[in-house]
């Protein structure tokens, strides 16, 4: 049976006052609102701020430790030092991962997020029992929200005997992404470990995606040798480089040749806006056509005590970061926790259009600008076309 209602006085994107009909889950016709009084099934609007629901195009959910006693941060000041840490941690922790990754994920989606891009460990030490706890996870959680995981080797690849093969067997439990870490700062054996990845890429068909902290010349070098297994491979519009700090760190002048040539190829960038380091010069990464994307990274872990879930607030960092002021301008930081995700994560089923699938979010807001800027709690979360959510919290917690 057909099941279909009218969402009310809503305005797409801050525009003028529509009828938006949901038809079993997706979006129906699109109408000027009739000034009808609305009853049930038909949900009311209120002149609130549509837009399409947001995505989290980088989460570490495994590794967090929402919901469990506060924590001090106890990590050295450099990767390999953070890395052995969270080792350490990972072992102390009797918690399951679904009681803290699902708390996470739920905290996510009543914040607005529907769409994720999740990284999870392969790590010889943890063995297999990560990605079957995510597996998991998404199927418990799998009617509300779409979930792709990355096999991702935390502790190195070429030089880590076992990660290879956990990585392989991951893919073969139907993990999506291929994942990379720093091919010269953590492996020192860029073209082996750049050959791995593109190999089980070509063999599996899946996406790639590549954690990239070294900075200056060197990350610069290995974006170049990133494109250029890109070309080789055809893995046009499937590469994503996460953080690429060295895309800021160099004049543009330097910089716009490799641009040219991630947009050529439709390689992503994911960025977190981090106030510490470099970041990839967005508004003139766009301008190159190069698509770039927003993620959380690690919220609440043994890498950093903060984050909250909220792709607006990640959206209000990177306009503060970038100095963004006018509503263009911070509605750009918007569709790079929104639309440029979805395109990053090669979804063809997002946004507003007749035949979409009905992820919302409804926001008290006039504008995008407003919507970054004040980034108000009062939301309304609609996941294929049922109210999930409301005013930060999940209607119904599977905890």
């Amino acid at each position: 049976m057909i099941q279909s209602f009218w969402l009310r006085n809503v305005r797409p994107y801050g525009g003028d006052i529509e009828d938006i009909q949901i038809v079993d889950g997706r979006i129906g016709d699109r109408q000027p609102a009739s000034g009808n009084p609305v009853a049930e099934p038909d949900l009311d609007g209120q002149g609130q701020l549509l837009v399409p629901s947001l995505v989290e195009s980088h989460i570490h959910l495994d590794k967090t430790l929402w919901g469990q006693p506060w924590r001090p941060h106890s990590a050295g000041p450099n990767l390999k030092a953070r890395i052995a840490n969270e080792r350490q941690i990972l072992r102390e922790l009797t918690s399951p991962i679904a009681e803290r990754a699902g708390a996470l994920l739920e905290q996510c989606i009543a914040r607005g997020s529907l769409t994720f891009r999740c990284h999870v460990d392969a790590d010889p030490e943890l063995g297999i029992e990560h990605v079957q706890a995510m597996l998991a996870l998404r199927e418990h959680y799998g009617d509300l929200v779409d979930i792709e995981f990355v096999t991702f080797p935390q502790v190195g690849l070429v030089n880590r005997p076992g990660v290879e093969a956990l990585m392989r067997e991951a893919l073969e439990l139907g993990v999506e992404v291929v994942g990379g870490l720093d091919p010269c700062g953590i492996d020192n054996d860029p073209i082996a470990h750049l050959s791995i990845l593109f190999e089980l890429a070509d063999r599996f068909d899946r996406g790639i995606d590549i954690h990239l902290h070294d900075g200056g010349e060197l990350g610069l070098w290995q974006i170049a040798r990133i494109i250029d297994f890109t070309e080789r491979y055809q893995r046009q519009g499937r590469v994503m480089i996460s953080h690429a700090f060295c895309l800021g760190m160099k004049d543009w002048a330097q910089v716009l040749p490799l641009a040219e040539r991630l947009a050529a190829n439709r390689i992503s960038i994911m960025t977190t806006a981090p106030s510490d380091i470099a970041i990839p010069p967005f508004a003139e990464l766009l301008s190159a056509g190069v698509n770039v994307c927003l993620g959380s990274d690690g919220i609440r872990d043994a890498w950093t005590p903060m984050g909250n879930g909220d792709m607006l607030e990640r959206a209000m960092l990177l306009a503060l970061r970038c100095g963004m002021r006018t509503d263009p301008e911070i509605g750009t930081a918007f569709e790079a926790a929104a639309s440029n995700g979805a395109r990053a994560l090669g979804r063809s089923d997002y946004g507003l259009a007749t035949g979409q699938s009905a992820n919302l979010l409804l926001l008290p807001a006039e504008t995008l600008g407003e919507a970054v800027v004040a980034r108000p709690l009062a939301r309304t979360v609609i996941s294929r076309g049922v109210v999930v959510a409301k005013n930060g919290h999940l209607l119904r917690s599977r905890l």
